[in-house]
This record gives C-alpha cells, sequence and structure tokens, in this order.
C-alpha cells in the first residue's frame, strides 16, 4: 500500500509536468491569432518540414539571438529549423550549379571554373539571405507594428480621458488597430487572463521592454499614460495624458529627421556600387571577353548582373531600412478592403501572363530558327540577310548572324536578334506591371478616396464635438452638422446617419454600425469608425465628456497630419534622387551600353569579312585586319543579344527592388502601395530604356556601317 508521501510525490509529479507546458496561450488568444494571421506564410511551411526531417544543433549565443528574432515576428519557428533551411538552401544552389557545370562539360567539353566560382558566390549569398530571414521578418514585423504606435498611443488616450480604466483603455484600442499592433495588445490582455500576470500594468510593461531598444517614446509614452492612473487632480490626470500623446509625436518627429540626414550616404552607395559602376563595367564586357579568348562567357554575366549584384544592392537597402525608426507610416490590412479579393485573386497573374509569353516566345526567335525540323516544316531558312528581307541599306549584313565554331553555334550577333532581344526584357516587366496594376488599382484608388475623406472628416468631427458642447443630443446634432457641411464629402456620412436615426428610429449606435444600413458600411476608413465608436462609448458618460472626446481626436489628428507633412518634406529630396535614379539614370546608361555592344559587335563582324576577303594584305602603312581579328575574335566575344537580356533583366530587378526601399523609407512597409508604384516605375524604367537601346543600337551600328564601308573601299 502506497504511502502519503508516495502519493504526494507522485500527484506532485504530474502537476509540475502540468505546469511546465509549453502551451501558455488561452484558446481564445490561439483562435483569435489564427483570425488575425490566416495564412502560414512560405518560410514557416519550409522551416516546419526541413526542420523536422533533419536538426541541426544552434549555438546558444546564435540560438538566443534567433529566437528573439522569432519571437518578435510571431513565429512558431525554432532556432534549429530556421537553420536547417539556410544550410539546406546553400546545398540545393550549389548542387544545381555543379550539375549544371557538369552538364556544360559533358555537352562541350569545357570546364567551366569562373561560372563554379560565381555559382559558390551565388549559394552563399543565398544562405546569407535565408539564414537572416528571421531579422528580416522581425524587421517587417516592427515597421508595420510601428506605423501604428501614434494611432495606438491616441486610442488609449483619449478613451481614458473619460474613464481612466487602463485595461478596458487596452482592450478598446486592440479592438479598433489593425495588425499587428492589435495582436500584441490582446495578448497583453489575455497574458493576464490565463495569469501569467497578476495586473494589466504588469502585462503592459513586460510587452513594453520589446520596444525599449526600437522605439523609446512608445515606452515613456506608456509609462505617462500609467502615472496617470495615480493622480488624484483631474486636471493633472488629463494634462498627463496630453503629455503622453505628445511624447510619441515629437519622438517620432526627431528619430525621422535623423534617419533623413543619416541614410543620404547610404543612398549615395547604393546609387554607385548597384547602378553606375555596374553599368559601366558592362561597356567593356564585349571587348574585355574577346581579350580574354572566350574566359567570360553569357552564362557568368547573367549570374553576375542578375543574381548577384541584384542581391548586393538588396543587401545594402535592407541594411538602410533595419535602421528606420518606428512610428511613422501610412500601412493598413488590405483584408478589410472591400476590394480585398481582386488584390489576392491570380486572375491578374494569368491575363499577365497570356499578354507577355507571346513577346517571350518572339524574343526567342533567333535560337527557334536553328531547330531544324520546325524551319524545314514551315519551308523557312535559319537565317536571312536584310538583302532578301527587302532592306538593300545593310545588304549582306545577317539578321541573326550565328557563327559556326568548332562544329556548334555561337551568337547571334547581329541586329535584328539584338532587336528581337528586347521584347524578353519587356514580357518580364510587362508580366509584372500588369498583374500588379490590375491588382492594386481599385484598392489604391479607394485608399485615395478614404485618405481625402478623412482630412475632411477632421473639421467635421471638431463641428460635431462643438454641438455636442453646446447641449445638443447627439441625435440632432448629426442633422446639424449634415447641414453645414455641405459640398464637402462628409456630408453624406453624417446626412445618413441622420436618415436613419428620423426615418427608421434608430439609436445613434445602430444608425451608424448596424450591419445591414449602418452609415459606416459605406465609409471603409478606420478613423471614422474609431471616432464613432468613442463617441458611441464617451456620450453614455455625457454630452460634455463626447464633445471633449471628439475635440481631442480632432486636434490630435490634425498634429499628426502635420507632423506626416514634415517628415515626407523631409524624405523630398531622397525620395526624388531615388525615383530619378531607377526610372531615368539607370535605364539611360544601360540602353546606351546595349547600343556601344552592337557596335562593337559589328565592327568586329565586318573586320572578320574584310580580313577574309583580303587575306593577309596590307594597306601601304603596312596594317592588316588580320592583325586585329587576331586579337579581337568576334566569336569570342559576349554576343549582344545576351547582353542586352542581362541588362534589361537586371533593371527589371533594380526597379523592383528599389521601389520597395523608396517606399518603406516613406510610408513604412506598405505591399499594396510597393505592388501599385513597382508598376508604375516598370513602365516608365522599361519604356525609356528600350527607346534608349533602340535608337542608340540603330544609330551607332549605323555610323559604324558607315565608316566600315569607306574604309573597305
Amino acid at each position: 500500500m502506497a504511502s502519503t508521501e508516495d502519493i504526494l510525490k507522485k500527484y506532485g509529479a504530474k502537476i509540475e509536468s502540468k505546469m511546465d507546458s509549453p502551451k501558455t496561450y488561452s484558446k481564445e488568444y490561439t483562435q483569435f491569432k489564427q483570425d488575425m494571421l490566416p495564412e502560414l506564410s512560405r518560410y514557416k511551411r519550409w522551416t516546419k518540414t526541413l526542420g523536422n526531417i533533419v536538426n541541426i544543433k544552434v549555438s546558444e549565443k546564435d540560438r538566443a539571438r534567433m529566437q528573439k528574432y522569432l519571437d518578435i515576428a510571431h513565429l512558431d519557428v525554432t532556432p534549429s529549423q530556421a537553420l536547417t533551411l539556410a544550410i539546406f538552401s546553400l546545398l540545393v544552389v550549389f548542387s544545381g550549379i555543379i550539375l549544371l557545370v557538369m552538364a556544360i562539360f559533358f555537352i562541350t567539353g569545357e570546364f567551366q571554373i569562373l561560372l563554379l566560382f560565381l555559382g559558390l558566390i551565388a549559394s552563399i549569398f543565398v544562405f546569407y539571405y535565408t539564414y537572416t530571414m528571421p531579422q528580416r521578418l522581425a524587421s517587417s514585423w516592427r515597421l508595420k507594428a510601428s506605423s501604428q504606435m501614434v494611432p495606438a498611443v491616441l486610442y488609449v488616450v483619449v478613451y481614458m480621458k473619460h474613464t481612466s480604466n487602463l485595461e478596458r483603455a487596452i482592450e478598446f484600442a486592440s479592438q479598433h488597430l489593425e495588425i499587428p499592433l492589435a495582436l500584441d495588445f490582446r495578448k497583453v490582455i489575455y497574458d493576464v487572463e490565463i495569469g501569467k500576470f497578476s495586473s494589466i500594468k504588469q502585462s503592459l510593461d513586460a510587452y513594453l521592454e520589446n520596444w525599449r531598444d526600437y522605439a523609446s517614446e512608445f515606452v515613456e509614452s506608456f509609462h505617462l499614460i500609467e502615472s496617470s492612473l495615480f493622480e488624484p487632480s483631474e486636471t493633472r490626470r488629463v494634462q498627463i495624458l496630453e503629455k503622453a500623446l505628445q511624447v510619441i509625436l515629437d519622438g517620432v518627429y526627431e528619430k525621422m529627421l535623423r534617419y533623413s540626414r543619416q541614410i543620404r550616404s547610404p543612398l549615395t552607395n547604393v546609387y554607385m556600387l548597384g547602378i553606375i559602376l555596374p553599368t559601366l563595367g558592362l561597356a567593356l564586357l564585349p571587348l574585355a571577353s574577346a581579350l580574354l579568348q572566350g574566359a567570360i562567357q553569357w552564362q557568368h554575366v547573367f549570374i553576375l548582373f542578375n543574381v548577384i549584384i541584384p542581391f548586393f544592392v538588396f543587401y545594402l537597402t535592407s541594411e538602410i531600412l533595419l535602421k528606420r525608426p518606428g512610428g511613422h507610416g501610412e500601412s493598413s490590412v488590405l483584408e478589410l478592403n472591400p476590394n480585398y479579393e481582386q488584390y489576392a485573386s491570380k486572375k491578374p497573374w494569368v491575363k499577365s501572363f497570356i499578354i507577355s509569353f507571346p513577346l517571350l516566345i518572339v524574343g526567342l526567335l533567333p535560337f527557334i530558327f536553328q531547330i531544324d525540323f520546325l524551319t524545314s516544316a514551315l519551308g523557312l531558312k535559319s537565317d536571312y540577310t536584310f538583302s532578301e528581307l527587302g532592306i538593300p541599306f545593310l545588304e549582306g549584313m545577317k539578321l541573326f548572324d550565328f557563327k559556326e565554331v568548332s562544329g556548334h553555334l555561337t551568337g547571334p550577333f547581329g541586329i535584328g536578334a539584338i532587336l528581337l532581344s528586347f521584347l524578353v526584357p519587356i514580357s518580364i516587366a510587362l508580366f509584372f506591371s500588369i498583374a500588379y496594376n490590375k491588382k492594386t488599382i481599385q484598392l489604391i484608388k479607394s485608399r485615395e478616396d478614404t485618405i481625402a475623406l478623412e482630412a475632411e472628416f477632421t473639421n467635421s468631427l471638431f463641428q460635431l464635438g462643438n454641438r455636442l458642447g453646446d447641449g445638443t443630443p447627439a441625435e440632432i446634432a448629426f442633422a446639424k452638422v449634415a447641414e453645414s457641411t455641405q459640398g464637402q464629402r462628409t456630408q453624406s456620412f453624417f446626412a445618413l446617419v441622420n436618415q436613419n436615426i428620423q426615418q427608421l428610429g434608430m439609436s445613434v449606435e445602430q444608425a451608424i454600425f448596424n450591419p445591414k444600413r449602418g452609415a459606416i458600411i459605406y465609409y471603409p476608413s478606420s478613423l471614422i469608425s474609431t471616432s464613432m465608436r468613442i463617441l458611441v462609448e464617451s456620450v453614455k458618460k455625457g454630452l460634455q465628456v463626447a464633445a471633449r472626446s471628439l475635440m481631442s481626436i480632432s486636434e490630435y489628428v490634425k498634429n499628426i497630419q502635420r507632423i506626416n507633412e514634415r517628415l515626407r518634406d523631409l524624405l523630398a529630396e531622397i525620395v526624388s534622387d531615388m525615383k530619378s535614379n531607377m526610372t531615368f539614370l539607370a535605364p539611360l546608361l544601360a540602353g546606351i551600353v546595349v547600343g556601344l555592344s552592337a557596335m562593337i559587335a559589328l565592327i568586329l563582324n565586318k573586320l572578320a569579312e574584310l580580313t577574309a576577303l583580303t587575306g593577309t594584305e596590307g594597306l601601304d602603312t603596312g596594317f592588316t585586319f588580320s592583325a586585329i581579328t587576331d586579337i579581337f575574335d568576334i566569336t569570342t566575344i559576349i554576343p549582344p543579344y545576351f547582353i542586352q537580356i542581362s541588362i534589361g533583366l537586371y533593371i527589371v530587378e533594380i526597379i523592383l527592388i528599389l521601389t520597395s526601399a523608396l517606399v518603406t523609407v516613406d510610408s513604412g512597409k506598405d505591399p499594396l502601395k510597393t505592388k501599385y508604384e513597382s508598376s508604375k516605375n516598370l513602365t516608365r524604367g522599361m519604356l525609356l530604356y528600350v527607346i534608349t537601346a533602340f535608337l542608340s543600337t540603330m544609330a551607332l551600328s549605323i555610323l559604324a556601317a558607315i565608316a566600315l564601308s569607306g574604309l573597305a573601299t
């Protein structure tokens, strides 16, 4: 028979095991998190899948650092799983490069050492990218959350001015803020409900420690809000709450002012190292490849300029964005927009593919024409001269101009192939531009309408507060404000609320928030919704309380708008420089480089023809064409066809990377605006690039043809 001590040990062990259970969230919080974050990210799926197969031990120092980033990003992933994905990505990329090098060796007999080296560098970059992914995800989460800090303090302050209850104020803010800060505030409340903390103040203080190094003004504001709970004087309590909001407004402004000065030099480095130097280097590639007797080939250029350098630019811009302070931005949850289905739909991708894929096929025609069974079946030749196409000015020159060397074709070197190659980057740019435009055009228009509505609503809110302060009941105040706002966007909102009250007999709350007839259905604005929620809540305390609450919101929103305008003025020069570099200077320089490479190929091709005609006979000075063609063999240079494709794809990548950085610097993390701006910038940048490249290619080729024709005579 078991003794009393044995029984206590047995059940004591069971109790301890339950207390050590890793499940620390309540069912309600878990359900809330699933509702707010329904999609499992691709990164999380990969880490979970690979991490469950292979378990790699992480050093304690790296584990603690990585776990901190994963916690901030709200990812249920272990550091071991994250490291497994990084190592797996390194092995996959490097193995793919090795297989490619071996395939080239068995087909051509050439061992591509430079390609193997570039592949190693690319695989190391991919490893670094995936290894640092938790840090970037944490930064992205912080940027999204920090853009809601000022509204969060505003909601808590306004609520506590009429009801001095911190827990209810936090709950009110969590209901009207957007994720991710709404999720954080809800967790603060649930940590108290599950007994992790004994009071809302302890739970809030523990949460604020995560922001101490990143947004100290946010922490200071909430500490002032907490101190107002212990102030016996009502006047003094209200002053402390107002001071809390002013602290975060001033803190955000000072940090953004400092940030706008700090990023000037890094952005200049991005422009020089990521745009100017690579573009100038491309201009030397045709001659450099000829001098090195084919050691540099098109696949090397592709990996260098379409993988390594774009990743380098991405790394530099990421470092700039990681230093961005929080508290300023205009991001909003896309899922709350009525047109979100259009953003999430895959139809724009299908439509853009249908439009862009035929252009891609046409751009690959020089190689399609080299497939014998296709050309013979259609009765076509593998190549044509311009005279056969009815263009006598360039007679004798081939459209594609492939050269046969050691039994295999190299090229194409013809002007026709270069012009067709423009369609390859154009098709890629159109694919993203059309899809992004279709996805975002309606949502951007809706957001702009909402912003214009909110700008007017601030003044209308002040008028409503004045009416309530004069003792006018809320049911009548809406009618009077509707009369005094004739011709404004907000007039219809107040008129609709008044109509629901007068004709349908609804209460103020039902007239605004009724799920079928409420006025808020037609005005999807967080500012309007929150203001009306505060009105409904505060009017229960009296008309004077409601009046003060609405007038406070109006005043503070005006302050926020003024600060946002100041910050945009501070960042205007930087944003303008980045945009001009991205959509004007880079495409312009790249287009000229394409023309130069086409001219060099034309000159070397013509010299090879003259050498074949004259043999070793020289001019009176003893000069022979073979002296040049022996050094610059056209069959060993990189065909301009591949150079143009590499440059065009590089421009597309640079525009996408810099547009994302530009939007983040200006407005915080905002996927909707990023896609919309990417669509516009891709259209402008690629249009300028194609026009410049086409004109420079034709002009320089014609000049070279004229000069060489005179030399031949």
